[in-house]
């Protein structure tokens, strides 16, 4: 691998730091940086992101997914300002080589957890952690509030029915 940066790491939050597809494999860091491998994590490649890294420790990416091995998300920002949405959201269309910020300013702020819904796609996207549960359903560029309910992880069972977990809660979300 690379070497990594001072003081660079991976926020553990929802366990969705990391994603696979096939022999590729995407890994967030709390730099803001994706590491890519196309090769079952024998070679990697470092991409920066524009996501907001270096202002205090908690900021950086919290997670990330791919609709397919070129369109991805990746979300995070800082559980210590959680309403700043200034520079926590970025998208890519080329695999994670570049990023590009979405909905500066007009986001939820702070989200420990993003999955693409499946069967949108990959235009619906739900976002959650403690500051509750979004949806945007036009790929990230508007978002709407589903919940004001704490959680830090969510996993989909199948097309239409999540999970969410988070301190002493479960729910279970149906997308139509």
């Amino acid at each position: 691998m690379p070497v990594s940066e001072v003081g660079e790491g991976a926020f553990a939050a929802s366990n969705t730091n990391i994603k696979t597809l096939g022999s590729q494999a995407w890994m967030a860091t709390t730099a803001g940086n994706i590491y890519h491998s196309q090769d079952y994590g024998q070679q990697w490649d470092v991409f920066p992101t524009p996501i907001k890294n270096d202002t205090i420790e908690a900021y950086g990416i919290y997670s990330i997914d791919f609709w397919n091995a070129q369109e991805g998300i990746a979300y995070g920002g800082s559980f210590l300002s959680p309403k700043d949405a200034s520079a926590n959201l970025a998208t890519t269309k080329d695999g994670g080589k570049t990023w590009k910020l979405q909905a500066v300013n007009e986001n939820p702020g702070y989200k420990s957890c993003v999955q693409y819904v499946p069967g949108t796609k990959g235009q619906g996207i739900v976002a959650l952690g403690f500051t509750g549960i979004s949806y945007s359903k036009d790929g990230g560029l508007h978002w709407e509030t589903l919940s004001d309910a704490s959680f830090y992880t969510l996993r989909f069972a199948n097309s239409n029915t999540a999970y969410a977990a988070g301190k002493g809660a479960m729910a279970k979300l149906v997308f139509y």
